[in-house]
Formats: structure tokens, C-alpha cells, sequence
């Protein structure tokens, strides 16, 4: 039991954590967009790179940008991680922990 229980902890952790990254990530880009950094800066370039496939869906599905004078897709996608988290601790806790549990 405690293999398996050990190895279900390990996946939601990492998952949760991975989420909790890309929500910093997004966080430095919002923060990056305000002080127009050199765009040829790797670290510039990776962080957009990797929040710019994300936020662009989001910008298509809401296209709030020509209404609002600012863009809210960082907050609509920090707002969907919220969500994702909240939506994987619920299904750890209530559903694939007590399985683990009962089996044993």
C-alpha cells in the first residue's frame, strides 16, 4: 500500500508543482510586458515561447484585447490553473486516495 500511495502522492505533487510553475511563468510575462525587454534576451525568449502558445488561444477564445485597454488573458489562464489545482486536489483526496485505502 504505502508503494503505491507513495507513488500517487509523487504524480499529484508534481503536477501541482508544474502548474505552480507555469502560473509564475505567466506571472514574469505579465510582469516582463510592462518594461519591453530586449526580445532577443533567452530567458525573454523562453518565457515567451512557452506562455505564448496558452495565452494566444485564450486572447482567440476571448478576444477582450479590443475592448479592455489592457490584456486579461494571464489572469483568465492564472485563474484556469487556480481551477486545474483545485479540480486535482478534489479528485486526490476524494476519489483516488479512499480507492488506494479500500483496496488494502
Amino acid at each position: 500500500m504505502g508503494l503505491l500511495y507513495n507513488f500517487v502522492q509523487f504524480v499529484f505533487s508534481a503536477l501541482n508543482f508544474i502548474l505552480w510553475a507555469y502560473m509564475w511563468i505567466i506571472i514574469i510575462k505579465a510582469l516582463l510586458s510592462w518594461v519591453n525587454p530586449d526580445p532577443r534576451n533567452p530567458i525573454v525568449r523562453f518565457i515567451n515561447d512557452i506562455t505564448e502558445p496558452v495565452l494566444e488561444k485564450v486572447r482567440i477564445i476571448l478576444p477582450l484585447g479590443n475592448v479592455v485597454a489592457f490584456d486579461l488573458s494571464p489572469i483568465i489562464v492564472i485563474l484556469i490553473i487556480y481551477f486545474i489545482q483545485y479540480i486535482l486536489n478534489y479528485v486526490e483526496f476524494y476519489y483516488v486516495l479512499p480507492l488506494i485505502f479500500a483496496n488494502y
